[in-house]
């Protein structure tokens, strides 16, 4: 195996050969250069998104309109009683600031009512990204966008629980 000794100048000069070679090949993008994201409507000028939390599955569609929440075919104050729940789902658009701006129709099946509620906070966000692109800077830092991958542990065998054990007795 008989290799040639390259110096540290060689390379330099070969590296900075094909730095120049690749440059003026290809166009360079800048961000002035690429379009800006468009937003993913349907027919109807809704978005459409999945949100998910614990065991319970959201699937949420937002439109223009007067702020009307319908959970399962029911109102949103009725669906959720408690007022952290409608808190809980009332976050996204508090945070970009578009209160009573959208009507949210959203089906939700899984999990207790503390995780629907969230599953549909993350539904409400992924929408609100679609429905305007430009929401997104806002919504990522403060973690709606990101999905809480927490779930029940499974129960073990010969455990009571996932970790509680049975009561131990000496006789």
């Amino acid at each position: 195996m008989a290799q040639e000794h390259v110096g540290l100048e060689d390379l330099k000069s070969a590296v900075m050969s094909s730095e120049a070679v690749s440059k003026s090949d290809f166009p360079s993008k800048k961000n002035s250069d690429v379009n800006p994201q468009t937003p993913k409507l349907d027919a109807q000028g809704r978005s459409y998104a999945t949100g998910k939390r614990k065991n319970a599955v959201a699937r949420v569609w937002i439109k223009a309109g007067s702020g009307k929440v319908t959970v399962n075919g029911r109102e949103g104050h009725t669906y959720f009683a408690r007022s952290v729940l409608q808190m809980i789902i009332n976050q996204p658009f508090k945070q970009v600031n578009r209160e009573s701006q959208f009507d949210v129709i959203c089906s939700v099946a899984g999990g207790g009512l503390s995780g629907q509620a969230g599953a549909i906070r993350h539904g409400i966000s992924k929408a609100l990204t679609y429905y305007d692109p430009e929401l997104r800077p806002v919504l990522k830092p403060s973690g709606f966008l990101t999905r809480d991958s927490r779930v029940v542990e499974r129960k073990k065998y010969g455990r009571a629980k996932a970790r509680k054990r049975f009561q131990f007795s000496k006789r």
